[in-house]
């Protein structure tokens, strides 16, 4: 096992799970092997997420011990292949359900035309044991994985779907083969054998489980389109030559060839050439992104006009691609809070539908009209086949799905499954400056030559001892020194303030570059350019004051627009309800103008990075739900803090850790969609659950014979089975084509 899959955790496609009890045993027995340390299993596609140092045989073993059948998943699968393992199950599903519904439609033919014969006549002798062995064939072909999955539960002392199911067809055979012989013992209600309830129960079943294989093919759409972006062949050149390798031999450093109509195999930085490129896959913006020398190309992006070069920055898992696909399933795995009270739910109810049948047969054995045994069984019986704990298990694994894929073809990365329902409940929004409702690109807007210098010698030397900082502000003033052929001059005892500018010594002159406060930190004296600072701040540009030999020489403006849409963005978040707040470290007058234009009114000025989280943090304690949305760098703390971190930026900022959502197009209008389809979302998900909850709450009383002692009414088996399907159509509907129809 390598350290990389160890560290993002070890996926198990897992074989035979039918409910949420299911996925209790599961993760049970996933959780008790040595150095598991979280285990997290998701009954939607059938698949377990395991953290630690755990070994993947014994992982394995564990599931295959518990009764159930697993195989590691590793590296990006061909989704072509996992469609047709998709189809095959959905085939062999379908073909038992034909099988079993096909023998049970011609017992009900021959019935209702009058050509059965009657259980004690000559002809009854021969036909209903030939009917009972076909019976027990049909059961053992249709419903064998039922019976394993119950014996091994039955080994476990556990129960599950698999156990009602069981209980239900066989006690339903073992009945009809006793009705044969014994048919003056039952009530007029059951006379006849219930050899065709068996068979069409499975068939019901079978299909109903087809669909939920449907269900799950469309709710996993989002990441096999995501691994098909990965092409399966890559151009290098090698030796002076342009070679097809398959992608997995591609190393890092290695140069290679796209051409016009191609996806991009692996991440890099484009050395030769110059091209136009579709991210619409991975950051939902539609229009394609010009690449010229020097700037990152994708893995995944398909190339539209030029053939370039690149060289291989980032390959296999350490791809964008690579991690978008492991977050969104990490996502789609993980179980909002929610889940959780479904899954306490699920876990007791297969047992408790057990009891509820037993203490039905008691009752009705004790209390029931003669022949009471009769009674007895049939109510019972039914119990246990009208009891659909899928409902329960289906309601948060497949909305999650769904969800987190769709997000994921928006351009909206939701790494945490409980950011997914905290999102709707945000109150309040803090909102970085630089890179989130602006552009990030700052460009120098004046130079102000206030001494003896001249405005280029200003430049030079803001550039010189700006050429040691990572900051936005002094890549700016580097470019615009760069694009002056101004030459750049040695710094020494180079020091940053954050928050402040930076400090050093050039030719034994010492240099201050930055705002105010940094000029009162060091005694400049510079209250005389005040004037001059508020009328640069006033049009929304950062005035930063250049001091040499502790005395002012210049004033250097830099403007950073806002983003064409933060305005759209901000109303929207408006209509919403939610509190916005621009939190940023430059001036307040600034930072107002910057407000301003988007639309923002409160504004929180002078704060250092490392103060954002203290901001988060004093607005929950005044009871917001705060979100922060930030650059996923210098936010990170804040993000952190936040009860749901945004983070903005794009395809190869994925790995962000501290940020519970990714905005890969870095478009602040995704927020109030995120919001938006949190909302969705978790109205879904209670609409279902509640749902799923009456379905249970008035179906079982009713198969337990409620309605008997008022209107003389006891309900079919086979009626019974037919209604459990009704939750399985109601999932369908509404997790899967609501939500992707959502505007």
């Amino acid at each position: 096992m390598s350290e990389d899959q160890t560290a993002e955790g070890i996926r198990l496609s897992i074989l035979g799970m039918r409910c949420a009890g299911c996925v209790s045993a599961v993760e049970g027995a996933l959780a008790a092997v040595d150095g598991v340390t979280e285990v997290t299993v998701n009954f939607a596609d059938h698949s377990a997420l395991v953290k630690g140092h755990g070994d993947p045989e014994q992982l394995t073993k564990a599931v295959k011990d518990a009764g159930y059948d697993a195989a590691i998943m590793e590296g990006l699968e061909d989704p072509a292949d996992q469609e047709q393992q998709e189809h095959q199950r959905y085939q062999q599903l379908m073909q038992k359900a034909k099988v079993a519904g096909g023998f049970g439609a011609f017992l009900m033919l021959i019935d209702m035309l009058g050509w059965m014969p009657d259980m004690g006549s000559a002809a009854g002798k021969w036909f209903w044991p030939i009917v009972a062995l076909i019976t027990l064939g049909i059961l053992a072909y249709s419903g064998e994985h039922f019976y394993k999955g119950a014996y091994k539960s039955l080994l476990l002392k556990q129960a599950n779907m698999d156990t009602l199911i069981a209980l239900g067809t066989g006690s339903a055979w073992i009945y009809s083969c006793i009705v044969i012989d014994y048919q003056n013992l039952l009530p007029n209600i059951a006379t006849h054998a219930y050899f065709e309830a068996a068979v069409v129960i499975l068939a019901f079943i079978n299909l109903g489980t087809g669909l939920e294989t449907l269900a799950r093919g469309r709710t996993s759409s989002a990441i096999r389109q995501l691994i098909g972006l990965q092409p399966r062949t890559a151009r290098v050149i090698r030796d002076g030559e342009e070679v097809d390798i398959a992608i997995e031999h591609v190393g890092l450093g290695e140069t290679l060839r796209v051409r016009p109509g191609e996806k991009i195999a692996v991440d890099g930085v484009l050395i030769e050439g110059h091209s136009s490129v579709d991210e619409s896959m991975l950051t939902g913006e539609s229009l394609p992104v010009e690449k010229t020398v020097g700037m990152l190309v994708v893995a995944g992006t398909m190339n539209q006009t030029g053939s370039f070069l690149f060289t291989a920055t980032r390959i296999g898992r350490d791809t964008a691609l690579a991690q978008i696909i492991n977050s969104v399933r990490q996502a789609q795995s993980s179980k909002p809070e929610i889940a959780r009270l479904a899954d306490k739910i699920s876990a007791v109810f297969v047992p408790a539908v057990v009891a509820i049948s037993v203490f039905t047969f008691l009752i009705w054995y004790a209390f029931g009209p003669d022949p009471s045994l009769g009674y007895a069984f049939v109510t019972s019986m039914t119990v246990l086949v009208i009891a659909c704990p899928c409902a329960l298990g289906l309601a948060t694994p497949i909305s999650v799905m769904v969800a987190v894929g769709r997000a994921a073809q928006s351009g909206i990365l939701i790494r945490k499954g409980e950011a997914l329902q905290t999102a709707g409940k945000i109150s309040c929004l803090v909102l970085d400056k630089t890179g989130t409702v602006t552009e990030g690109k700052p460009t120098v807007a004046a130079v102000s030559a206030l001494a003896d210098l001249s405005e280029d010698e200003v430049l030079q030397l803001a550039a010189s001892i700006e050429s040691g900082s990572e900051h936005p502000l002094a890549a700016a003033i580097l470019a615009a020194a760069e694009q002056k052929q101004l030459t750049l001059t040695k710094v020494t005892k180079f020091s940053a303030s954050a928050g402040h500018g930076v400090s050093g010594q050039i030719n034994e002159q010492a240099l201050l570059f930055g705002n105010s406060a940094l000029m009162v930190e060091h005694g400049v004296a510079h209250t005389e350019y005040t004037t001059q600072l508020e009328q640069f701040a006033l049009r929304g540009q950062t005035p930063m004051l250049l001091a040499v030999n502790q005395r002012v020489v210049g004033i250097i403006a830099v403007s950073d627009p806002i983003k064409k849409d933060s305005a759209i963005a901000v109303q929207h978040l408006q209509h919403l309800g939610i509190r916005i707040i621009m939190v940023t470290g430059d001036n307040p007058i600034t930072a107002h103008a910057i407000a301003k234009q988007a639309g923002i009114t409160e504004v929180r000025a002078q704060v250092l990075p490392q103060d954002k989280a203290i901001v988060v943090k004093d607005l929950q304690q005044q009871g917001e739900i705060v979100g922060m949305v930030g650059d996923g760098i210098n936010d990170a703390p804040a993000l952190a803090q936040a009860n749901v971190g945004f983070a903005i930026g794009t395809g190869t900022d994925v790995a962000i850790e501290s940020a519970d959502v990714v905005i890969l197009q870095g478009s602040l209008v995704k927020v109030p969609e995120a919001i938006a389809l949190s909302k969705a979302t978790v109205i879904n998900i209670k609409q279902n659950l509640f749902g799923a909850f009456v379905y249970n709450t008035l179906s079982i009383p009713v198969a337990a014979g409620l309605l008997y002692p008022l209107f003389g009414v006891l309900l079919n088996p086979m009626i019974a089975q037919v209604l459990t399907l009704c939750p399985v159509l109601l999932f369908q509907h509404r997790f899967i084509v609501e939500l992707f129809d959502m505007p």
